[in-house]
């Protein structure tokens, strides 16, 4: 692990300090390099855009430190390892263990990798867009929808950032310089949100009007895509204040999402988390991986340049002594608080698909097997449980294909079933009926339907849908509903919220410190 510690620190070093350079000087999936960019052939103007959601999915924003980071703030993953840094995070311990953590520091540098690398990409857009003849409106219109596919993963990455540290850098193209992040200064927390909101304005009035599976470039983020990420912003803003005016955005922006008929729930909760699943008309948001069908050759994995340090699949894998290919580190594993969440509910689908056994109970010497069959041994760790939802079968992996890297799944990280149950939400909160959007959530999961349902069994039933994924979501809604002092230990209200800006982030740049 020491190794895979230094390759990470290393690479994501050369990521920021690249991120800034011309972006097309950059190898693209399977391209040529291209070292003379000509931008008047304007059928070159994607290559920048496919470079930066080829950043933001390889290596970076699915890295499995920022996973595990995420993660472990919850009660529902723990850390599967003896790291200090992680535990530390875990007990909500803001100290210098955490401050100088070298995980921390690396998921800001990916973060801010992106949004860097998204500056760069809107440069080169530029130049692009003064080679577009006088009244040409197709191609201006395609540049301006370019634009807004970047901007919209700018924003991610600024919108994750003060969701794990509050107040941080928005770094616009004027801060499109090697030393962006070296003289910038701290925006608040709320007004990291609104400059999200109105961001996601520009790209809902800019992207295409479909599903990512029906867009031109298939998987690509369209007007669902930004209309979901404004009201995740506006979510966060109203925080458990039922008057909160952003109710009035999360619920405009999900019922547009609901009312377009253009998304569906998948009817396979569990294969929904499987290659069957991939880009169904129930993703919003996914990362794409293939091996292109190949037993050998080029891959794209979540573990970008190099599959080990990165990979999301490889540390989420069991620690299973029957080995490849069903094999990982054994990281962040489901807390036993989620195995009795779901037990209590009787929610047998949803526990079946996250709540996978190694062994029996943990124990060293027996064997569990998966839904699908592939075995699991007991570890000498006593790790009773490994995370379904980031299990990949072997049945499913290309023939030839044995390392455990996912290379055929897609990360899921907005999903139309969080919007439906975003939407009843706000419904409640403001007073009207939210059982139909609630309802399709729940009976999917081959629950009973309920009537009248209260704000409790809305986010309960918000937890059973996203429990054990991976983008910090039931640490958030414990903030923001008020509960995260009482349900987590070591929780303390005013100062366990957000986590210490790096070490060295301060050291370069005191802007950055309180």
């Amino acid at each position: 692990m020491k190794r895979y510690k230094q390759i990470a620190v290393l690479v994501t070093a050369i990521t920021l300090l690249s991120a800034c350079s011309k972006f097309l000087d950059r190898p693209l999936e399977n391209k040529q390099q291209v070292t003379a960019i000509d931008y008047s052939n304007l059928s070159l103007m994607y290559q920048p855009v496919s470079g930066v959601y080829r950043t933001a999915a390889s290596g970076t924003f699915a890295k499995w430190i920022s996973v595990a980071i995420r993660s472990v703030r919850g009660d529902e993953i723990e850390t599967g390892n003896d790291d200090a840094g992680q535990i530390a995070i875990h007990n909500f311990q803001n100290n210098v263990t955490v401050k100088s953590y070298w995980g921390i520091n690396d998921m800001w540098i990916s973060l801010y990798g992106v949004v860097l690398a998204a500056n760069s990409a809107l440069a080169e857009l530029d130049e692009f867009g003064k080679n577009i003849p006088s009244g040409d409106a197709a191609s201006q219109k395609l540049l301006e929808q370019y634009r807004a596919e970047v901007r919209f993963f700018r924003a991610l990455g600024h919108y994750w950032a003060a969701r794990y540290w509050g107040d941080v850098p928005v770094l616009g193209m004027e801060s499109n310089d090697p030393n962006a992040l070296s003289n910038s200064t701290k925006s608040s927390v709320d007004d990291v949100r609104l400059h999200v909101m109105e961001e996601m304005d520009f790209c809902i009035a800019n992207l295409e009007d479909a599903r990512p599976n029906q867009a031109t470039h298939m998987g690509g983020v369209t007007k669902y895509t930004a209309l979901m990420l404004k009201a995740k912003a506006a979510m966060d803003l109203a925080g458990n204040n039922n008057g909160s005016p952003y109710w009035d955005v999360v619920l405009d922006c999900t019922n547009q999402i609901f009312s377009s008929n253009k998304f569906n729930l998948f009817p396979d909760y569990y294969q929904l988390w499987k290659k069957p699943g991939k880009l169904s008309n129930e993703a919003i948001l996914e990362f794409q991986y293939s091996d292109f069908g190949n037993e050998t050759g080029d891959i794209v994995t979540s573990g970008g340049a190099n599959e080990l340090w990165g990979n999301f699949f490889l540390f989420q894998g069991p620690d299973n002594t029957y080995g490849m290919p069903i094999s990982g580190s054994g990281w962040m594993v489901p807390s036993q608080k989620a195995v009795d969440f779901l037990t209590a509910r009787n929610d047998t689908l949803r526990k079946r698909t996250t709540i996978l056994l190694c062994g029996v109970n943990g124990q060293p010497g027996t064997t569990a097997f998966t839904p699908d069959g592939d075995p699991v041994s007991g570890n000498a760790g006593l790790k009773k449980y490994f995370n379904g939802k980031a299990y990949y079968p072997k049945s499913q992996m290309t023939p030839g294909r044995v390392d455990y890297y996912g290379a055929n799944n897609n990360i899921r990280v907005f999903r139309y079933a969080e919007a439906l149950l975003m939407n009843a939400e706000a419904k409640v909160r403001k007073g009207q009926n939210g059982d139909v959007p609630f309802n399709l959530v729940r009976v999917r999961a081959k629950l009973n339907p309920i009537a009248g349902v209260t704000l409790q069994q809305v986010l309960d039933e918000r937890r059973a849908e996203l429990i054990c994924e991976w983008w910090g979501e039931r640490f958030n809604d414990l903030l923001r509903t008020g509960q995260a002092a009482i349900v987590l230990p070591g929780f303390t209200t005013g100062q366990s919220e957000y986590l210490p800006i790096p070490q060295e982030q301060e050291d370069r740049n005191s802007n950055l410190k309180n």
